[in-house]
């Protein structure tokens, strides 16, 4: 038979006077740490006592009731009452709700405690934050609610933000699929189909870390520390219309303005009407940019002009803080420092006398009239205006008769075709013309309306339009290989007849004129200089170069061996097998570059048959022997006339020994390394290898030194020379 369940009996709920209450020596919460009784005080004066007070009857030493309860679970809430009872807001004899335990209860008081406090749940804050909502829908405000529950407007706002989260989230959070931090930082962004995506992002992410996901979040949006914030400021920017986002759970850096086009157009419409500003000093040209490229000023000429003098009055408070400055640097000279309000004032000194100090530069009238100003924003977002650039071609220069060119009609579609586009605007002929990127601003809106007139087309479209033909021509290119031979002949021959760089071609393809830097006195008069300067006047003296129609047509009709011939020569002007010093900081050619051109070079001798002796490189003591230590000296000799010759020379001082060894090598094809093909070397001591002389080895054919046979008869010179 199964046994019943036992009932469960509660005790029973009663009001005691306040004065017929005392705390228990059975409470277990003794440490108050962080335990604030005055705001649960303030509590109970406003909503009451929300839970009752656990009491137990007090016996006396025979075990009798004595009328008395003590407090084992709630001894916070009785000093609260305690506290408004001292401060008579409570009554001594007001009745207090209370559970009432047995005094004869098998359950310890210690039990009651310790339960009271254990057993008790946190409110999870997404229930906090719908309590904090509900309220406020219910009328209470932020600072109400902040008051009432005894925390800060802030936490109360952080809470309410909670809001901001899409539902979605808001339950995954609730079930603990993601931290409380992580659930705040999609605060930043208010958009819940953002929210999501981040979210379906990073779940399954090892990098789910609230700062990841708010960088997710407002990786579209633009910093309130970004200058050009700064620069227009945070309320013109929401006064257009912008939207703010904020954190409000950690420092954000004044948070991220969401809409960077409205900003970008905020940001030119201020640069513009700082530029109009500056129209009245009289500059030709004033150049808008919210980045001006390093370089910017490159190419063009700086006018120096001269500060503007103090007025008196400005010179005397010059002098009275430099004076003040001075004294003060005096009376404390002798410490090792200043006191800190001496120190601020001196900065404030220095700073005021630098005020005055930075004076607005003069220029001359003539000189601004053809110059301009760039206007830019600082790296800090503060405006940046750099006056006084002059432009090439608005320097001063003597008029020339008629420009060339300039009688002669279009081909075929109107003589405007080769021109460019663009009209200066209306304010070019009496006044300043302010550009941004380089096409004017600020121009009359009724100008694009449709009057009639024949305008030019929108830049954009002229670009979208040339890019198909640009693919057109591509293809059809790609499959006439003559046509191609000579579009690249044409542009080659440009490349290698004329100087000017202001020629354009519609083929990026081009030869760059290496230029020797580092060169012997004797380069410009050698074989090989003659041989390419004679082949450069014979192509030069036939090609029709004024005209590109004829040029078109010359290279057309040349035969096909003609037309590789002028190949070659264009191209042999792009040959770079030069040894350059390596540079480790990126500028110029790195150590593996380097390498890689001078094994391409080796490839290009092999293929050619390269052979320095016959091109007219000698060892002579300008061009090489007198630069080099004497080992190589002797190592040239040896390498080139034997063993036995150079030992006649090792003796001598090195001019001597450099006059000798040039006589001694005059004629034996001896190279130095660098000037060696690497394909030519000695097998098994059978050859001599490329550049080591025709006569190693042969010591007895040598010629001896002058200086050993100056004063001998040709026999006894022969006979030396034999052993």
């Amino acid at each position: 038979m199964a046994k019943a369940a036992q009932k469960v009996t509660l005790s029973p709920a009663r009001d005691i006077p306040f004065d017929k209450l005392a705390l228990s020596q059975s409470n277990v919460r003794r440490i108050n740490a962080g335990v604030s009784v005055e705001e649960l005080a303030e509590d109970i004066a406003r909503r009451g006592l929300l839970q009752g007070l656990n009491v137990r009857p007090m016996l006396d030493a025979d075990g009798v009731e004595t009328g008395m309860f003590e407090i084992p679970a709630g001894g916070r809430r009785f000093q609260a009452l305690s506290l408004l009872v001292k401060q008579k807001r409570l009554a001594k004899t007001a009745p207090i709700p209370c559970i009432v335990r047995d005094a004869a209860s098998e359950i310890l008081a210690e039990d009651d405690s310790l339960a009271e406090n254990m057993q008790r749940v946190a409110l999870h804050p997404l229930d906090q934050f719908r309590a904090f909502q509900a309220l406020r829908e219910k009328g209470q405000g932020e600072e109400a609610i902040a008051a009432a529950f005894f925390v800060t407007p802030q936490i109360v706002k952080q809470r309410l933000k909670l809001a901001s989260v899409t539902p979605a989230l808001l339950e995954v959070y609730a079930e603990d699929g993601m931290t409380l931090e992580q659930l705040m930082a999609f605060t930043v962004n208010p958009d819940h189909g953002r929210q999501m995506q981040v979210w379906d992002a990073v779940k399954n992410s090892w990098n789910k870390e609230p700062y990841a996901i708010r960088r997710m979040l407002t990786e579209s949006s633009v910093r309130a520390s970004d200058r050009r914030a700064v620069f227009v400021g945070i309320d013109a920017y929401e006064a257009a219309g912008g939207v703010v986002l904020r954190d409000l759970f950690q420092g954000d850096d004044g948070g991220w303005l969401e809409d960077p086009a409205l900003l970008d157009r905020l940001v030119a419409e201020k640069l513009q009407a700082e530029a109009e500003a500056l129209t009245s000093e009289g500059w030709k040209w004033i150049e808008v940019a919210t980045d001006l490229p390093y370089g910017y000023s490159h190419g063009l000429r700086r006018l120096l002009g001269d500060p503007a003098r103090m007025t008196d009055e400005e010179s005397a408070s010059h002098a009275a803080l430099l004076s003040e400055y001075r004294a003060l640097e005096e009376e404390y000279s002798g410490q090792d420092e200043y006191p800190e309000e001496i120190d601020a004032r001196l900065g404030q000194l220095e700073m005021a006398m630098e005020a005055l100090e930075q004076r607005a530069l003069i220029y001359d009238p003539a000189e601004v009239a053809r110059a301009g100003v760039f206007v830019t924003l600082d790296r800090d977002g503060s405006l940046a205006v750099y006056r006084g650039y002059v432009r090439p071609e608005d320097e001063p220069r003597e008029e020339t008769a008629v420009q060339e060119g300039d009688d002669a009609d279009g081909m075929g579609q109107g003589g405007d075709v080769g021109g460019s586009s663009w009209k200066p605007s209306a304010t070019s002929a009496g006044g300043t013309v302010i550009t941004s990127g380089g096409q004017p601003i600020g121009a009359d809106p009724t100008d694009d309306e449709d009057d009639g007139a024949l305008k030019p087309l929108p830049e954009r479209l002229v670009m979208e339009l040339t890019a198909h033909r640009t693919l057109a021509l591509r293809e059809a290119i790609g499959r006439s290989p003559d046509v191609a031979l000579t579009l690249l002949l044409l542009k080659l021959v440009t490349d290698t007849f004329r100087t000017s760089s202001a020629s354009g071609s519609c083929l990026e393809a081009s030869v760059r004129h290496v230029y020797m830097s580092a060169q012997a006195p004797d380069l410009k008069d050698s074989v090989v200089a003659k041989l390419v300067d004679e082949r450069h006047a014979a192509w030069e003296a036939d090609l029709p170069l004024g005209d590109d129609v004829a040029l078109w047509d010359y290279l057309a009709a040349l035969d096909q061996g003609s037309r590789l011939a002028l190949l070659a020569h264009c191209l042999s002007f792009g040959i770079n097998a030069l040894h350059e010093k390596v540079n480790p900081y990126g500028a110029g050619i790195s150590a593996s570059g380097l390498t890689r051109r001078m094994a391409h070079a080796d490839l290009v001798a092999r293929a050619v048959d390269l052979d320095m002796v016959k091109a007219g490189w000698e060892p002579t003591v300008d061009g090489y022997l007198n630069r080099v230590p004497k080992a190589r000296i002797l190592e040239a000799v040896r390498e080139a006339r034997g063993e036995g010759t150079a030992q006649l020379l090792d003796h001598l001082k090195k001019g001597e020994m450099a006059t000798e060894a040039e006589r001694l090598l005059k004629g034996s094809g001896w190279l130095p390394e660098v000037l060696r093909r690497a394909d030519l070397v000695a097998f098994d001591g059978e050859a001599v290898g490329e550049g080591q002389g025709e006569d190693a080895g042969q010591p007895e054919e040598v010629d001896l030194p002058a200086f050993l046979t100056a004063d001998l008869p040709d026999s006894y010179a022969s006979m030396m020379a034999a052993e």
